[in-house]
Formats: C-alpha cells, sequence, structure tokens
C-alpha cells in the first residue's frame, strides 16, 4: 500500500472483534500485523441490497425444559447471552407450534376432533416455552420477531391419522387455518406478539421419523391462497407475515415457482424460509438468487440449521474448529448426493453459510436449538444434535461453544433494518460480507478458513484500514460511519 493511503488510515476509524481456533471469543483486537502484500477489501456503501430482518435461535421445549433445570443464577447468564444487552442481542427468533422432535413427548393444542376447535389450548407452552420467551422479552432492549412453525396439525385432521407423514385433508384446510388464528390470540393473551408463520416445517417430510406433515408446492399455495391467508385477514391478523416452503436449498426453485405463479397465488404470501441440510459447504446462491429476482419484495429466510446428527463435544473448542463433524447426509444420504455431505468444521459450516446467504439476498438467518444438553437432547426420538449453548443441568454446568460467538459476530452488529453493501474482496481465501445499519455504523464480517495469518486492507471511500486476521478465525469489523 501506498504510503498516502497509509496517511489516511487514522480517519478511518474501527473496532476488530475476533473469534478464532487459538482462543479468542469475541475478543477485542486492536494491534494488526503489517503486510506490504495485504489484498483489498473494498466497501459501497451507496449500493445497497437486501434489508436485513434479524438473526436469532429457536425457542424449543426441549431448550425451555434445560433452563427450568438449571439455577437461576445460569438460566440468567443464558437468556443475558442471547437477548442482552452485552449478549448476541438475537432480533428474529422461531418457536414450532404443537410438538416437534424437539420435544418431550407428542402433542397437539387441539387434542379433540372437533371443528370448532373448542378446546383449543397452548398450556403445553406454558411451564417453558412461554417462560423462556418472556425471560427473553425482558432482557432484550429493541425486542425481536417471532416466527412460528408446525410440525403437523393434529392427526384427526390427515388422511393417515398419525403425528408422522400423511396430508392434511381437503375438509380440515379451514379448521387448520383456524388454529393459526387461535394460536396468535392465545400467544396475545400471554402478552407474545407473533411476527410471522412458516405454513410447515418439511413440507416434503423427514423420511418419516417425526412429526411431519406433507404438501406439494401447489398444495401449499391453494392452502395460503384460500383458506389460511383469508382467515388471518378476516380475523384482523393479516399483519402476521406468511413465509412458504421452509425446508433445504436444493428445491427451492419449483417452492418459488408455485407460490409467485402469478398475483393471485402471491398475495398471501409474505416470503420463503429455507433450511441449510441438503449440503454442509454449499449454501445454493443459484436457487437464492433466482428466488429473490422472482420476488425482490417478499423475505428470504433461513429459519433452521444446526450440527445435526452428532452429540454435541463437552469443553472441546478444538472440536468445533476441526473438521470431524458429519451430519445425516454422511450415513443416510443416497450415493449420488453424499458427496454434497462431507466431513466439516462447525464454526466454519455456520459463518461460511451466514456469509453467502448474506451476499445472496438472504434476509434473516435463524439457528435452532439455543440450548441443548450433553447428550444433545432431550429429544423423544433421539435425533441427536448440537446447540451453541451446551448444559449439564445436574451440575448445574454451562458451556458456550464456540459456535455461540460465532453467531453472535453477525446478530449484534448487524442489526434489524441494516442494509446489505457491496463489497469487492481481492483474496478468494477469505468470505466477506458487508451490512450498514441505520444507525450509520458498517460492519464487515470476514472468514479465514486458511492455516495461515491473512493480510487485507478495507477501503470506504477514500479512505484505508489494514488489519490482520488470525489463521482459522472470523472478525466483525465495526466502522464508523455517517453517508
Amino acid at each position: 500500500m501506498s504510503s498516502a493511503c497509509s496517511k489516511k488510515e487514522q480517519h478511518l476509524n474501527v473496532e476488530v472483534f475476533e473469534t478464532s481456533a487459538n482462543g479468542n471469543k469475541l475478543t477485542p483486537v486492536t494491534k494488526f500485523s503489517k503486510n506490504e502484500g495485504a489484498t483489498l477489501v473494498k466497501l459501497f456503501p451507496a449500493k445497497e441490497k437486501q434489508t436485513i430482518t434479524g438473526f436469532g435461535g429457536s425457542f424449543t421445549e426441549s431448550s425451555a425444559y434445560l433452563l427450568n433445570k438449571l439455577g437461576e443464577e445460569n438460566r440468567k447468564k443464558i437468556i443475558d447471552a442471547y437477548f442482552g444487552p452485552n449478549g448476541a442481542k438475537y432480533s428474529l427468533t422461531r418457536t414450532h407450534m404443537n410438538s416437534c422432535d424437539f420435544s418431550l413427548s407428542q402433542y397437539s393444542y387441539a387434542p379433540t376432533k372437533d371443528k370448532e376447535l373448542s378446546d383449543f389450548s397452548v398450556k403445553e407452552d406454558k411451564e417453558d416455552i412461554i417462560p423462556f420467551i418472556k425471560d427473553a422479552m425482558a432482557a432484550s432492549e429493541d425486542g425481536f420477531k417471532i416466527l412460528s412453525s408446525p410440525w403437523t396439525a393434529p392427526p384427526w385432521m390427515k388422511d393417515n391419522n398419525s403425528w408422522v407423514g400423511g396430508k392434511l385433508l381437503p375438509e380440515y384446510y379451514d379448521t387448520w387455518a383456524l388454529f393459526f388464528s387461535k394460536y396468535v390470540d392465545a400467544y396475545k393473551s400471554e402478552g407474545i406478539d407473533i411476527w410471522g408463520f412458516t405454513v410447515e416445517n418439511e413440507p416434503l417430510g423427514n423420511g418419516n421419523n417425526w412429526e411431519s406433515m406433507h404438501y406439494t408446492p401447489d398444495e401449499m399455495t391453494n392452502f395460503v391462497q384460500n383458506h389460511l391467508g383469508p382467515k388471518l385477514a378476516a380475523d384482523g391478523k393479516g399483519e402476521v407475515k406468511i413465509l412458504g416452503y421452509d425446508q433445504n436449498r436444493e428445491h427451492l426453485k419449483e417452492w418459488i415457482n408455485a407460490q409467485y405463479k402469478d398475483e393471485e397465488t402471491s398475495k398471501f404470501f409474505d416470503g420463503t424460509a429455507i433450511h441449510w441440510y441438503a449440503s454442509t459447504y454449499d449454501y445454493f446462491a443459484e436457487e437464492l438468487q433466482y428466488a429473490h429476482e422472482k420476488a425482490p419484495q417478499k423475505y428470504l429466510i433461513q429459519s433452521e440449521a444446526c450440527v445435526d446428527a452428532e452429540k454435541p463435544k463437552w469443553q472441546d473448542d478444538a472440536w468445533y474448529w476441526s473438521k470431524e463433524a458429519t451430519d445425516w447426509g454422511w450415513d443416510w444420504a443416497p450415493e449420488k448426493d453424499k458427496p454434497m455431505h462431507p466431513k466439516y468444521v462447525p464454526v466454519y459450516r455456520y459463518a461460511r453459510d451466514i456469509i453467502g446467504c448474506l451476499n445472496n439476498w438472504v434476509d434473516g438467518w435463524v439457528d435452532w436449538n439455543m440450548v441443548l444438553d450433553t447428550n444433545g437432547g432431550p429429544n423423544w426420538f433421539k435425533n441427536w444434535c448440537v446447540a451453541p449453548v451446551i448444559v449439564n443441568p445436574e451440575k448445574d454446568e454451562v458451556y458456550f461453544t464456540p459456535l455461540y460467538y460465532t453467531l453472535t459476530h453477525f446478530s449484534k452488529y448487524i442489526r434489524p433494518r441494516a442494509k446489505i453493501i457491496e463489497v469487492e474482496n481481492s483474496d478468494d481465501e477469505l468470505l466477506v460480507t458487508a451490512a450498514k445499519n441505520e444507525s450509520g455504523s458498517i460492519v464487515v464480517v470476514v472468514l479465514n478458513q486458511g492455516k495461515k495469518e491473512k493480510y487485507f486492507s478495507i477501503q470506504l471511500e477514500e479512505k484505508y484500514k489494514s488489519v490482520s486476521i488470525n489463521p482459522q478465525a472470523i472478525q466483525t469489523i465495526v466502522i464508523a460511519y455517517k453517508n
């Protein structure tokens, strides 16, 4: 870099926070190695892309149950770490309607066969999920949005009369739409506003393992267009968002085409939800771009992700930085799909996917369980997974894994209503995204997956700042900026 640029570095006021395999955990960094061959990360704040809805995790019965088993101090520590002003400041969350695999048992809010749903009640949530949400609301200064997803309708509404698989019988389409409306009212009576719904978690199914209900793209579109959308509107709940699909990105195009076929099919869909389980490394940029181009004014939200089919490693940060994790596809994917499911580094999978999503028009990113135990549960199906925070309730112990810090690099610093901005990055070995907050700050997130320290210079207009990033590290760089 020229000496002229160096003189201007002092004018680019930055704060840098790093999480790395060498032990940094959102650690402030103020001293950087110098290298004359540093590459350039150029920011274009005037070239705005999507508006951020938020980042966060999910209120599951499993997580809420575990929090109830901890001592008051550790319960508060975790909730503050996720929602407090000095924590991750989660702004977009998800929960399940009725039971899911991360419940202690199978249950429905409407267990009795009755089209009027006269016995509808969320009493199952009142000891765990609802107190968890209320405590999070009390800890949060800015508040957060809640996206609710059903895994299945009650078995009596389905063609197979089962919790697993099957389809919603057409005679119960209106009853199922009423169920959504009653859910909004029930949570409202608890002082909790529901921001939006996904129509169905994983409408393609989950291999007939735990709660599920199947739709084709056209069936879901019909349900939203002619039943769910009109019912919410008629009941004065038209502001509640409806997101379609809610499964893996490799099938996204056909669902987008059905939802946004024409004005009539589109009008009640506010956006689309997606999951990451189709691959441990590919974020499906082409599919994400297609979804945005088809409906540029609609939400595109990553609604679920986790290190699945693994038991958590306790107090072992190195594992989360090593290429040892496998996923469901490592064991069970068809042979032709196995290359999409290699072993991977958990921290990289999160950081790479979030950066890839933000650079391809996704406006919200939601993790799965916020808290699990040392076995990766509780889970009635024994579908063990990893969460950013692991607890041992018997010993009242808490472990914040590197995944917690990875998520915080985004959620704490890129705030709702921020605009993703264009970036030019001359180093293919660094993954970079950037956003401009309403407050005026610009946030740059950089991932170095390599085993060597990397050097780069950030250029904002005519000002520069030279930065170095450790091997195997993620950095958030906050730049004071007023346009």
